[in-house]
């Protein structure tokens, strides 16, 4: 995998990667676990989520898989609306994206030189078995209700590769995309090495320091706060679908 892009051919696939796609020009990524046949089993949050649940930015900012009422996936049907654990064909999950690679156990050095968070972590993969187990099941079961921050398609994919959550309510979010940028930002505005410099070189400099730290701080293969559950816990403890 590059340094700068985590990007491959669809050849390259092979079931029980974790995938993601950027949307909305690079704001935020959607992430799945591909199972081979050209198709996808993912974690959406779609047009359909009725209002007031999960957060006011979750209005603005859809996961769910491309199609519509009026030109429908031949494969999928209308997957737009639907929120929750899903199958998709790897053309809908990607919505005109391209493909990425999703890495795991990276160095802590290579982790902080990537330039964007909920694109690796130093979490170790359990074996692709493990991974197609879990999102199948999770597939017929769901993964609770959808939250941009505490509870998303990034989750969904970490945990069915390593078993791994975050079972904490004090946590800032649970996946590298999530946590990076809010903690980053709450360590910029809070941390006193700003007052260190006015200029902005050094401004940036502070800010690119306290973001990688954040960044590896929150990863899920460093917190103390992480336990490992299997997928018939996880659950039985969701309640109903």
């Amino acid at each position: 995998m590059g340094l700068f892009s985590n990007k491959i051919d669809k050849d390259e696939l092979k079931p029980g990667d974790h995938i993601y796609s950027w949307r909305n020009a690079y704001i935020y990524a959607h992430h799945g676990i591909y199972i081979g046949d050209d198709k996808v089993i993912h974690f959406t949050r779609g047009g359909g989520q009725e209002v007031g649940t999960g957060t006011a930015i979750d209005r603005f900012l859809f996961s769910s898989s491309n199609g519509s009422a009026d030109q429908p996936c031949p494969v999928c049907g209308d997957q737009a609306t639907i929120s929750g654990v899903i199958l998709s064909c790897l053309d809908c999950f990607l919505a005109g994206g391209d493909l990425y690679l999703f890495e795991y156990g990276v160095t802590p050095t290579l982790f902080v030189a990537k330039a964007r968070g909920g694109t690796c972590t130093l979490a170790v993969s359990d074996p692709p078995d493990d991974a197609l187990h879990r999102a199948n099941h999770l597939l017929e079961n769901g993964f609770g209700g959808y939250d941009i921050f505490k509870n998303n398609c990034e989750d969904f994919a970490i945990y069915c590769k390593t078993g791994l959550l975050v079972m904490t309510s004090i946590s800032v979010g649970r996946s590298g995309q999530a946590t990076s940028f809010v903690a980053a930002a709450t360590a910029i505005v809070s941390s006193p090495l700003r007052f260190l410099t006015t200029s902005f070189m050094g401004l940036t400099a502070v800010a690119g320091t306290m973001y990688c730290i954040s960044r590896l701080v929150s990863d899920i293969g460093v917190r103390r706060d992480v336990i490992k559950i299997q997928v018939e816990s996880l659950v039985s403890g969701l309640g109903p679908k």
